[in-house]
């Protein structure tokens, strides 16, 4: 698992690549938490190149979620592959989290 930040208009984009499971769930939330300290405005998950995500990584993106929100720290999650995609929606994620099919939709969401 690997996250690399870059910052779009004010937006922190966080990107994800590999894996979130049980095993490294907690190195996940301390990486994202790690680099979403500083977000003023609004934050990006973007999970284009997540292969995997289970119930602990859920957990994570949730406590993230919530930590921005008591900020007022606008986040979305975007790029989902189909089978995370088929997870959020299942799981009921895409209910709680806002995703976007895009990078750029979530910009537009984010800063809209």
């Amino acid at each position: 698992m690997q996250i690399d930040t870059v910052n779009e208009g004010g937006t922190l984009i966080a990107k994800t690549e590999g894996r979130v499971d049980g095993t490294n769930a907690r190195e996940f939330q301390e990486a994202l938490e790690g680099v979403i300290k500083d977000a003023d405005h609004s934050v990006i998950l973007d999970m284009e190149q997540l292969t995997y995500i289970s119930s602990a990584g859920l957990r994570v993106i949730l406590l993230i979620a919530k930590a921005l929100e008591r900020q007022d720290v606008k986040f979305g999650v975007c790029s989902l592959s189909d089978p995370i995609r088929e997870i959020f929606d299942i799981s009921g994620f895409d209910k709680v989290v806002n995703v976007s099919g895009s990078q750029s939709e979530a910009l537009s969401a984010v800063q809209g």
